[in-house]
């Protein structure tokens, strides 16, 4: 990546925050560069290397670095993006509507494990402080969750954890949080279809978060088609007692027992005690990093996504696997127009296999709906200046550093295996981090360009901000700013760092994020790609 402005970046940075005219060029082969300014930069706008804007162009959208013509291609990151749709005079604005997308390429004839890189020294001595389960799995945070079987019972649900929250969570201090999983699935559904497995087993296995210490209560209303039994199966939970193993504990709210609102909640009362003591003797302990388990992903994305937060993550990923962790990445649509990238760094052969198999379910799936992955760039992300998905994809990509990928996940399936992983998910923030949650993710970093106040209750959430203006603005909200990328007030390297410590400290309970402090938290979004009836 080259920066071109009239003065050196120390200069830059004393004359903040009125920077001369400034881009970035992420690659030598480039004919685009982004506007780097705050606020965008006007007509006739001059930089150093004496390239003149010809129309105003918005912050983080394109300009021509070289004459194009009617056809040409348009290149970032080295990689086609786009077609000229018109003759595009250097200095022009390079946008949306001047630019045609390109094929998606094919899923056959990849490159497999082509650009496997030279491995990475082990990354040891690194520790942080977490609750360790009895199957193995650690928890950064320890938290009663209630899961519910249908979203009928989803007010019930909700009162109960006010009344549990104001009246006996004080008593354990060692529980950081009550809170129902909730949803929208259960019942109305074609729960034997085949795609029905996708919802039912992204329920059953956020159940077994490690956040949730091994221990999980379920409310179910008695009438539903997703019973309980086929929620979570007797033996599904992991913890053990003199006894054997702790059975689901449940409470039907149909069941003859229940006389009335109030006995509904003083039963769902009486379980949540019994559940927070048990959590409440569990203590942090020190675990190795490898014991993490991050979900990456970005939403509100912008043309900075690919330039400073996404590339920070890339090296923050690169430092967790050298450590031992487990790290996903994820969103097809998103990667889809790089999966020639992605097979080439498949550990073996049946890895690439497997994203390809993803990758082709998924265009299945979009063509039954009539859309294509064009449908997924967001009004906001081409304020922000992505044209397309393609551009959007090339630049989520980096996220997953430059580790070898060693495995794959189907929607709602559970982690078992160290590395960098490819979990299968829509693009959508609230889908991908439910399914997430669901492969057994313990922390969360979300990259952001355009702002959002993502959070999950579940699992802590770091905010990564791609532009300084943003962080300024929202600087209770981001908490890490990956724009000092952009104008050389940090390197990639510095931020990466950062971000793996604050990892660390944030995993241990020292910190809590922006997020966790407002408790700004999401409700969980499934993936049904079954019918409804």
């Amino acid at each position: 990546m080259s920066v071109t402005s009239p003065q050196t970046l120390e200069q830059n940075i004393e004359q903040k925050p009125a920077l001369p005219p400034l881009y970035i060029r992420i690659h030598e082969n480039d004919n685009v560069a982004i506007v780097a300014n705050d606020g965008g930069l006007g007509e006739g706008a001059v930089f150093a290397d004496g390239l003149t804007l010809r129309e105003r162009v918005p912050q983080g959208h394109k300009v021509a670095l070289a004459d194009l013509k009617q056809g040409d291609a348009i290149i970032r990151y080295n990689v086609v993006i786009g077609y000229a749709q018109k003759d595009l005079p250097r200095g022009s604005w390079v946008w949306e509507r001047v630019m045609d997308m390109p094929v998606a390429p094919g899923l056959t004839d990849l490159p497999i494990g082509t650009r496997l890189p030279a491995p990475l020294p082990p990354l040891e001595g690194y520790t942080f402080e977490g609750f360790r389960n009895p199957d193995g799995s650690v928890g950064t945070r320890n938290i009663l969750a209630i899961t519910t079987t249908v979203q009928c019972v989803s007010g019930v649900v909700e009162h109960a954890v006010r009344r549990i929250k104001d009246e006996l969570l004080p008593k354990y201090p060692n529980v950081d949080d009550v809170i129902g999983l909730e949803h929208t699935y259960g019942c109305g559904v074609a729960i034997d279809a085949p795609d029905a497995v996708v919802p039912i087993r992204t329920l059953r296995n956020i159940a077994l978060n490690p956040n949730f210490g091994g221990t999980a209560m379920m409310v179910s209303l008695g009438c539903e088609k997703l019973q309980p039994e086929r929620l979570l199966p007797p033996g599904t939970i992991p913890i053990q007692t003199g006894a054997g193993e702790v059975q689901v504990g449940v409470v039907c709210l149909q069941d003859d027992q229940h006389v009335g609102f109030g006995s509904m909640i003083d039963s769902i009362m009486t379980m949540a005690e019994t559940h927070l003591e048990k959590l409440n003797q569990r203590r942090r302990e020190t675990c190795p990093v490898s014991d993490l388990v991050v979900g990456v992903q970005c939403g509100g994305s912008d043309a900075f996504s690919g330039v400073t937060a996404n590339p920070a993550v890339g090296f923050a990923t690169d430092l967790l696997v050298r450590a031992g962790a487990a790290v996903m990445f994820s969103e097809v649509t998103e990667v889809r127009d790089g999966i020639d990238q992605l097979t080439a760094r498949a550990a073996t052969p049946e890895v690439a296999e497997a994203m390809i198999r993803e990758m082709d379910w998924y265009d299945k799936y979009l063509d039954r709906g009539r859309v294509d992955r064009s449908a997924n760039t967001s009004p906001g992300n081409k304020k922000g200046g992505l044209s397309n998905i393609v551009e959007k994809a090339m630049g989520s990509i980096v996220k997953s550093g430059s580790a070898p990928i060693t495995g794959v996940l189907s929607p709602g399936e559970k982690l078992k295996q160290k590395g960098l992983i490819y979990a299968a998910t829509p693009a959508s923030d609230f889908i991908c981090g439910t399914l997430q949650l669901a492969a057994g993710m313990n922390l969360h970093v979300f990259t952001t360009g355009r702002g959002t106040p993502y959070g999950l209750a579940e699992v802590p959430v770091i905010k990564v901000a791609t532009r300084n203006d943003l962080a300024r603005r929202w600087h209770d909200l981001m908490d890490v700013n990956a724009g000092r990328i952009a104008t050389g007030e940090a390197t990639i390297e510095d931020v990466g760092w950062e971000l793996f410590q604050l990892m660390i400290d944030v995993a241990s309970g020292r910190k809590k994020t922006w997020a966790e402090h407002h408790k700004l938290y999401n409700s969980l979004a499934l993936f049904n790609p079954a019918p409804v009836t």
